[in-house]
């Protein structure tokens, strides 16, 4: 089946698909798993993702305005320079394992639940986010930033590199380890000896 002249896949397994700046708008994916697939600056506007997963996959730059992510893994892919704010929103449940997510954005969506495990999330924004109760065991937050969220029930447990605010942002009961745990206080105007 061709990408670019189909518009509905339903159990369909992609593999070593080079889509690099492709045009697949409106397309309607269900229940279908891409592999080691290459999506660089592709435009994805207004499809819709359906219980899909993505394995190994490239979707640097990749546009998805008005696109429909519902139930849709993401283990081991390469994810620079997505606005994910502009994704479909009541809909949005996606899972990131092993990723990279750098310079990313994930402003004003709610993301309860959501995992991102073991992931390198580099400069990707979540402010004005819902993430009680994400999962952010084992990742690495190097320059990413958190504003105005709610991190109620968050697991950080073994998470490194986080810069988060407790003045800014809600952090009852969320789960931290020692020593990364002190970073909180870089915040606050506390002298510690």
């Amino acid at each position: 089946m061709s990408l670019i002249s189909e518009n509905e896949f339903e159990n369909q397994s992609f593999k070593k698909k080079s889509c690099v700046g492709c045009k697949l708008r409106d397309k309607f994916f269900s229940y279908s798993v891409f592999e080691n697939c290459d999506f660089t600056q592709c435009d994805f506007t207004s499809s819709k993702f359906s219980e899909c997963k993505m394995q190994s996959c490239n979707l640097s730059l990749t546009k998805l305005d008005e696109v429909r992510l519902q139930d849709v893994t993401f283990e081991k892919c390469k994810l620079v320079g997505i606005n994910f704010s502009k994704c479909e929103k009541m809909f949005l449940t996606v899972k990131f394992k092993d990723c990279l997510l750098d310079t990313c954005n994930f402003s004003d969506l709610d993301l309860k639940q959501t995992l991102f495990h073991k992931c390198q999330i580099r400069d990707t924004y979540f402010t004005n986010c819902n993430l009680t109760s994400a999962e952010f065991s084992g990742s690495n937050l190097s320059g990413s930033t958190f504003h105005n969220t709610n991190l109620t029930k968050a697991n950080f447990q073994e998470a490194i590199n986080y810069s988060i605010n407790p003045l800014t942002n809600k952090l009852s009961k969320a789960h931290f380890s020692k020593p990364e745990v002190m970073r909180l206080l870089d915040h606050l105007d506390i002298i510690i000896d």
